[in-house]
Formats: C-alpha cells, structure tokens, sequence
C-alpha cells in the first residue's frame, strides 16, 4: 500500500491527474439523479465491450475479399472462444442502439437538453449517427452474400443524391463496383476513422455534462430561464446536491455490469449474427436485408410508392438529423416536466410504436421474393397432368411462385393471384405478363408462346366459384373456398 501511495503522489506530481480525477469523482450532482440517469454511462460501456472485442477480432480478421469471409467462418466455428467473442461484438452494437435510444429519449422527455446543456445534446446527436454508421460498416465488413449486396444497396442510395450522387456512389464503393478496394474502405472507416471519432465526441460529450452539470429532475411549474438558472442550479446543489461517488456512480457501476452481462449472457446462448452464403457480386436474386435495428428504415423504403422513393431515400436521414439537432436551439427555456409538455410526450407515443411496427414489418420481408418455395403441389394446382397442370409448372419455374400467392402458397411481393381470373380476363393477363410492371420482369423475351398459353390456362383456372370458361370443370379450390 505504501509503494502504491507513493506511485499515486508521483503521478499527481507530474501530472495532477489524481487530483483531477478525486475531484470530479467528488462533484455534487442534484439528489433526484438516480436510476433514469444510468442510460448515458451504459452506452459508454458498450462502446467499451466494442472496442475491446473489436481489437480481439482483428488478432483473426483478414480485411480482403479473398480471406474475410474465411477468415469469419473459422473465428466463429474453430477459433477458441472466437464464436462468443464475435457474439459479444454484434450483441454490443445491439445494446449500443438501445441503450443510446434510451438515452436520448430520457433527456428529451425530462427537457435536460435546454439551457445551457444544447451543445450536450448535439454533440449526442452526432454520436447517434455515427453509431449508426458504426452499426451499417460493421455489417458490410462480414462479406457474406448478404453484406455485399447491402453495399450495393447502399451504393445505389448514395448514387441518387442530385449533383454529387455519381461521385458520392463511386466513393463509398472506392471504385465503380464492388471489390476489394471497397472492403479496404469501409474497414479503414469502421476500424479508424469511426472509432476515433466516436472516441473525441464522447469525450467531448462528458466534458459538456461535467461542465454544465447534471440536470436535475424536472419539477412540475418550474420553468428554465437562461437568466437564472444557473445561480438557481449552483444553489441547489449547494444546498442539497450529493457527491457522485459513491452516491450516484454506484448505480452507474451496478447498471454497466449488468450491461456486460446481458451482452455475455446473450453471446453465449444467441451467438453472433449468421453469415450468409459467401459473397458472389454475380449473383443477382440475392436479397440483402439489414440488422434488426435498421429494418424500420428497410419497411419504409420497401412500402414506398415508387414516385416517392428518391426523396426519401435523399430527404428522410438529413430531415431526422436536422429536426433531433434543433430541438434545443427551437425550445431552450420554459417547462421541462414531461405533464407539462403533452407534444414531447405524444411524439415519443407516436414515433415508437411505429417504428416497432415498421419493424415487424421488416422482419416479415412480405415485399421480398421467396426464392426457396417449393412448386405447387397437384392438391394446389387441382391436376396431375395436362395444360393446367403444366401452366402450373410454368409458373414455379419461371419463379412467379416467389412473388405470388396461390391458396396461401408463395411469395408476397406481387398480388394474391389465388383468384385472379375473376378480376382479370385472358387478354388483360396477356398483357400484364408480356408487358411487366413495376417490380415486375417482361416476359415477353422469356417465355416461349406454348409455356406462355399453359401459364394463362393455369392462371385462368383461379376463380372463387362457379366453372371456369373452356375447361368444362369446377375452378380449383373451389370446395374449400
């Protein structure tokens, strides 16, 4: 202890870093600040457990084309531990999304963004995007068929920016296709670039709390006014404001094991994230999706109507960014009580629940082919043999099956066609299967003229009830329906 003693007064001789630190471990923070303030300290935590599995998987990691994919596969199924440790990670940007939803949502219900804490607000703002941008590049440097496709997705979203679209597609690509020169990009951006900004704009973020203080909980009636509050909040402090250690660090400490545990105890019984089929840019019925936390955004653009998509796609993220950064700057004074701000309060009721909506949505993927439906059975089709039956095997080979449902079999992306034939006569089929439509390949170069004429008998087969015109038998499915 004594050696210990002397190593400390050395280093604060040299330093003052003891002192600064006893300091701030001592400053008084207001009482109410309890267990609805540890959100902020659990996101640093998880950016912890980030970077230090983060630096595990890069002891494995081969950031090329040739050895990424490869390199994943033996850390999750040979390496030792190396399956927990990739768990940790993913689970841990997971718990980063979270836990800064959370936070963000705590300090804008509560007001604790109004004066003089604006800059501590923006500067959480900024660390929201760039956790999302951590969030989409650590997806992209997996490599798998699903991650490849992404960044084409991602590539093309960029593209449609007006004027430096071409030019901004072309960077985030690191050339005109996807290649190595890409995954070298986007690893240098989610191991350097990200990290360290992430690292000064936290670092800048507790500057700003410790220096404005921790807001205290709000109090219905009393309002915030830049010209008094600050002598208002010294004075509560000095008359009952609590040392942050050990009266509120403890709680901070308590929560963020329980963070590390939740993110172990989820490695280890979860796993990481499942890699898809190795990359092959040539494969082009492949269909990426996001990680769960971005599939709100994924159901968006997917529900779109087409007309709208460039402008959402362009407008949307930079209308987000700039109305959450205003916020402060628009309403920096007055009530801070969440009874008393019924619009803060019914926008945080409105913007969730549609958010876990879009969510839901987006893990259903109705708007994406199924490409591994099976062909429909003869029970489905209502023959074993004959044109019906061979328009029916049209049908599933030329993959309409992925997109179109028959009596609950098939994909969801195009319309339910269990019943088409009551809706749309032979010619107008004709017309929509030669000609296309949005979302929808022209036929017209694919199919012969005999496998079109099965297809429109098979098709014209789906009727609700009565017989079907020219084939001298009830519509299949017809008992049932």
């Amino acid at each position: 202890m004594k050696l210990w003693k002397k190593f400390l007064q050395w280093l604060n001789d040299r330093t003052g870093l003891v002192d600064m630190i006893v300091s701030q471990a001592v400053h008084p923070v207001p009482p109410g600040a309890k267990w609805k303030y540890v959100f902020g300290s659990a996101v640093l935590t998880a950016f912890i457990v980030q970077v230090v599995t983060g630096i595990g998987l890069l002891m494995t990691y081969v950031p090329s084309t040739g050895g990424a994919y490869q390199s994943l596969q033996y850390i999750t199924n040979k390496a030792p531990l190396g399956s927990l440790l990739r768990g940790m990670h993913c689970w841990g940007a997971s718990a980063m999304a979270v836990l800064i939803t959370i936070h963000l949502c705590r300090v804008f219900l509560t007001g604790s963004y109004k004066f003089p804490r604006e800059l501590n607000w923006a500067s959480g703002v900024f660390l929201l995007g760039i956790t999302t941008a951590m969030a989409f590049s650590g997806q992209i440097i997996r490599w798998d068929q699903n991650a490849v496709w992404s960044m084409v997705v991602g590539a093309g979203m960029a593209g449609r920016f007006p004027l430096i679209g071409k030019w901004l597609a072309h960077f985030v690509l690191g050339g005109d296709v996807v290649g190595s020169y890409t995954l070298s990009r986007i690893f240098d951006v989610h191991v350097f670039i990200l990290p360290v900004l992430l690292a000064s704009l936290a670092g800048l973020h507790l500057y700003l709390v410790l220096h404005n203080g921790v807001s205290e909980p709000p109090v219905p009636g009393h309002k915030v006014d830049p010209a008094t509050y600050r002598s208002e909040y010294q004075d509560m402090l000095r008359k009952r404001g609590v040392p942050f250690w050990p009266e509120a660090a403890w709680r901070d400490l308590v929560f963020a094991l329980a963070v590390v545990f939740a993110v172990l105890l989820l490695a280890w019984l979860a796993g990481p994230a499942r890699l898809d089929k190795p990359p092959d840019p040539s494969l082009i019925n492949a269909h990426p999706h996001p990680d769960w936390y971005f599939l709100w955004y994924f159901a968006v653009l997917a529900l779109l109507p087409h007309a709208l998509e460039n402008y959402v796609m362009i407008l949307a993220p930079l209308l987000i960014g700039l109305i959450l950064f205003s916020v402060p700057f628009v309403s920096n004074r007055g009530e801070r009580h969440p009874a008393r701000r019924p619009l803060a309060v019914a926008a945080v009721i409105f913007i969730f629940p549609a958010i876990a909506a879009l969510t839901l949505s987006g893990s259903n993927e109705n708007w994406s082919p199924r490409v591994n439906t099976p062909p429909l059975t003869a029970d489905i089709i209502g023959a074993s043999s004959g044109p019906v039956y061979d328009g029916a095997m049209v049908f599933s080979e030329k993959a309409c099956i992925y997109c179109h449902t028959i009596d609950g079999h098939g994909g969801k992306r195009g319309p339910d066609l269990s019943y088409v034939a009551d809706r749309l006569t032979h010619d107008q089929m004709l017309l929509r299967v030669m000609n296309g439509a949005y979302n929808m390949p022209v036929f017209a170069h694919i199919l012969s003229s005999e496998e079109t004429e099965s297809l429109l008998n098979f098709l014209s087969t789906r009727k609700k009830t009565g017989f079907v015109v020219g084939q001298g038998q009830p519509a299949a499915g017809n008992s049932s329906n």
